[in-house]
């Protein structure tokens, strides 16, 4: 299945939250759609974002993103507010991101909600996720490699957060039902997703057949747990063909 498709990122707001590939999917997303859809992308964040201006046609660092994305003439966009030493970008207040999504400057927006430290898990604190109000979809992601791993600061973003939900005590293996009742649970990958959102959970770095079987016990049990939830979609996305199968309906 077409990557857009399957994460339901064909049009509107996308905001992309949890670990392990939150930004190689922001930017294939808008890739694919500029590419194969000729749709007017937008890279965006209501946090921290390393600096990503290779991954688009241009970024315009500016407080009015609505003006800047009305002169656009190459897709995909990025936008940003202001740029923060020499690694990375600031992001907009979600009420910004709203802006941009109720003008007629964009197919599809899309935005990095949440940090992680480039850790391969995540639950957020009391401050995350940043989704705007006229968020679409949702894709709460984890990577299946966190799966065999300790429930530790090294693996794991915010382990004690993880803890929480879950009732593992540090240093404890992580298993596939972990990772599912992190993603299914309001503290977690549900959270603050406003009523009307699609969620659609991304299980990535799906790298061989080990892994999709890891993927397949994460995502039957993630479909168990969040009825809301109609499918989910395991990945490699940093492969010429990034998913590799669609649970659920």
């Amino acid at each position: 299945m077409d990557v857009l498709e399957a994460l339901r990122a064909e049009s509107g707001v996308v905001a992309v939250v949890g670990a392990g590939g939150k930004k190689t999917t922001l930017y294939t997303l808008a890739e694919r759609a500029a590419s194969d859809r000729s749709l007017r992308a937008v890279v965006t964040a209501t946090v921290r974002i390393p600096i990503f201006d290779r991954h688009v046609e241009e970024v315009a660092v500016t407080d009015d993103p609505v003006a800047a994305l009305e002169r656009a003439d190459a897709w995909p966009v990025g936008v940003v507010p202001e740029r923060e030493g020499e690694d990375r970008y600031v992001g907009y207040d979600p009420d910004v991101v709203d802006d941009i999504a109720t003008a007629d400057v964009a197919d599809l927006v899309l935005v990095k909600a949440d940090g992680a430290r480039t850790r391969e898990f995540k639950a957020p604190n009391e401050r995350e996720p940043q989704l705007p109000r006229h968020v679409d979809t949702v894709v709460p992601i984890a990577s299946v490699q966190a799966v065999g791993k300790p429930l530790s600061a090294d693996h794991v973003h915010r382990p004690e957060r993880v803890a929480a939900i879950t009732g593992l005590d540090r240093g404890d293996v992580i298993r596939p039902e972990d990772v599912a009742r992190v993603l299914a649970s309001d503290r977690g990958g549900h959270k603050g997703v406003p009523d009307g959102a699609t969620v659609v959970p991304l299980l990535n770095k799906v790298d061989d057949a080990k892994m999709r079987d890891v993927a397949a016990d994460i995502g039957r049990e993630l479909l168990e747990r969040a009825p809301a939830v109609r499918q989910v979609v395991l990945a490699r996305m940093v492969g010429e063909e990034p998913v590799i199968d669609v649970l659920g309906t």
